[in-house]
């Protein structure tokens, strides 16, 4: 299946066209055929000779209904674009045209109407002209009378050359179904309508309200007419929703694949039309089948960020249009740039944010959105509509190269300024290092820490550092002097405290190399071990822990953790009975 949206003038035929291409009336208010003139949205569709179908989603042309009309040709890539012989280019006709090249529409075909009643030659060549400017042309043209017949067969034809013309959907993509209807259905429940443009839909489904994220679930399908299971794109298609109220969804909603959208309330796009600086501060924006007030503020000559009344679900690469519902006016078309733009806070952030739009042409780009925004999360990123590659740095974080080296520069002078400052401190804070790096999460801190850093308990440290502040150096040296005669005998917690060597001291200390810790408040010069294990290799053996505290001349409460940490660095071995031996040379 194929969807054709129609557009033109109101009374050049498009409604009466679609009936007599299908059979099928499109009009579905009795008040449109009491007054001849299509009010809202009417479907139909047929089969081409191919066997290909095609569906119509019939717009109305008069001005007044031009928000409906926006609707029906939002999520349609194809149009139909209608002219009647007898009265030729009108008004509504170049609105509607102005509308579907904003849109960037540009497969359809131009038919002239009513043949019958004028000579379709001068209307044919005056639409060709007004097309020929727009992404439209070049199109296939043809007349047609709806009442004889004539020219219905080659328009057949012509709609079957289209479809094959048509780029193959993209099965696979997530769902963004726009809703053109909401209704209730005795003993269903609500339904809602909409052209499935990409992805495939299948009972049982869940999707995200687009207004709320709220999870509904698929209870039923229908396709022209037909109960379905699963529906592919492209397709018009009901949705049955279970439990859903009617209110809770109407036109200009969306129905969503799960965590695949980004809602966004503030955008920066590219506007083709009226220049940025022209534009009035409060425009109506249309996309998919949604109208939405919209602030706007230029940012350069041809972009702009808008300010939505409500979240819409847009991706960058979006297509939509801009118009002044006052003077019934398309102000231009819209290609969305981001969907997540940054705050406009500081003195000169708009005109930067302007020289970096003009950068930006709409494509989705993983390596510019990095390179712009230095790290971000592979989900987000999804949900802009820009596919994530490549191992993360950390969690689900993405990361410039450049951006992560400098951050891996700036944390290491950071552990370096941070162990200045506060010499005594066993390393920074991970948490005081990622407010200093402006980081988002911890985890980025960690995945910086490179040798020679190191983590632990909650901080990161750097090299040992080779001095110590003046007052901790000197009480080591006092230390080292009144010990060197007993290099076993560790000063009690007090007489350190009397030497100025209270916990963090003795910290920075150990950290250093200047002291070795045996337990709390127990520490020895640093070269005690290999010392202990020369005099402990002197001994017969197997020794017992009081001959090795006589030998060492020290205490039991330095005994103790001293033999205990010979046993774990394999320099001695404990034996049955509570006896060790020295363990090699």
């Amino acid at each position: 299946m194929f969807v054709v949206a129609t557009a033109g003038h109101v009374d050049h035929g498009k409604s009466t066209l679609v009936r007599a291409l299908t059979g099928m009336e499109p009009d579905r208010w009795a008040e449109e055929r009491r007054r001849g003139m299509t009010i809202d949205l009417g479907f139909a569709w047929t089969a081409l000779p191919s066997g290909r179908t095609v569906a119509f989603v019939d717009v109305p042309g008069h001005e007044r209904f031009v928000p409906n009309m926006l609707a029906g040709v939002g999520p349609v890539p194809v149009a139909l674009v209608v002219v009647a012989a007898d009265e030729g280019w009108m008004p509504q006709s170049a609105e509607h045209l102005a509308a579907l090249d904003a849109l960037g529409v540009s497969y359809g075909l131009l038919v002239v109407t009513r043949a019958d009643l004028a000579d379709p030659g001068p209307a044919l060549a005056q639409a060709r002209h007004r097309l020929a400017g727009t992404s439209l042309r070049g199109v296939d043209a043809m007349a047609v009378s709806a009442v004889t017949g004539a020219g219905l067969p080659e328009l057949r034809a012509a709609l079957d050359r289209l479809a094959g013309a048509l780029p193959a959907p993209a099965a696979d993509a997530p769902v963004r179904l726009w809703v053109d209807r909401s209704f209730t259905v005795r003993g269903s429940g609500t339904v809602v309508t909409g052209t499935l443009g990409a992805g495939r839909l299948a009972v049982g489904d869940e999707l995200e309200l687009a207004a709320t994220g709220e999870v509904v679930r698929v209870r039923g399908l229908h396709c022209l007419g037909t109960a379905r299971d699963e529906v592919a794109s492209v397709a018009r298609v009901g949705v049955n929703l279970r439990g859903t109220p009617r209110e809770r969804l109407g036109r200009g909603d969306a129905l969503l694949t799960a965590d695949r959208f980004h809602r966004t309330e503030l955008l920066d796009v590219r506007v083709t039309g009226d220049p940025a600086a022209d534009l009035p501060t409060t425009l109506t924006l249309h996309v998919g089948s949604a109208a939405v007030p919209a602030r706007v503020r230029p940012l350069g000559t041809d972009t702009v960020r808008l300010r939505l009344a409500r979240r819409l679900p847009l991706l960058v690469g979006d297509r939509a249009l801009l118009r002044d519902p006052g003077r019934h006016h398309v102000a231009g078309g819209v290609t969305v740039l981001d969907v997540a733009p940054p705050p406009l806070r500081r003195r000169g952030a708009a005109v930067a944010r302007a020289a970096v739009l003009a950068t930006l042409d709409g494509r989705p780009d993983l390596a510019g959105e990095l390179r712009r925004r230095g790290l971000a999360r592979a989900g987000d990123l999804t949900r802009m509509g820009v596919a994530p590659a490549g191992p993360p740095v950390a969690g689900d974080w993405l990361a410039d190269p450049g951006h992560w080296r400098q951050l891996g520069t700036r944390l290491a002078e950071e552990v370096d300024r941070y162990a200045t400052a506060h010499p005594l401190e066993p390393g920074a804070p991970v948490e005081l290092l990622r407010q200093r790096l402006d980081l988002p999460d911890r985890a980025l801190v960690t995945a910086l820490v490179r040798p020679p850093l190191r983590r632990h308990a909650g901080r990161v440290t750097g090299a040992p550092a080779d001095t110590l502040p003046e007052p901790v150096e000197h009480a080591v040296a006092r230390v080292r002097a009144a010990y060197a005669a007993h290099p076993f005998r560790a000063p009690e917690a007090d007489h350190l405290a009397d030497l100025g060597l209270g916990p963090r001291e003795i910290g920075a200390a150990v950290r250093a190399g200047a002291l070795l810790r045996l337990a709390d408040n127990v520490v020895l010069l640093p070269g005690a071990l290999d010392d202990a294990v020369r005099v402990l290799a002197g001994l017969p053996q197997p020794f017992t822990l009081s001959t090795a505290r006589q030998a060492l001349d020290t205490t039991r409460r330095v005994a103790v953790p001293l033999l205990e940490l010979l046993d774990r660095r394999g320099a001695t071995r404990r034996l049955p009975g509570d006896t060790r031996i020295v363990v090699g040379p």
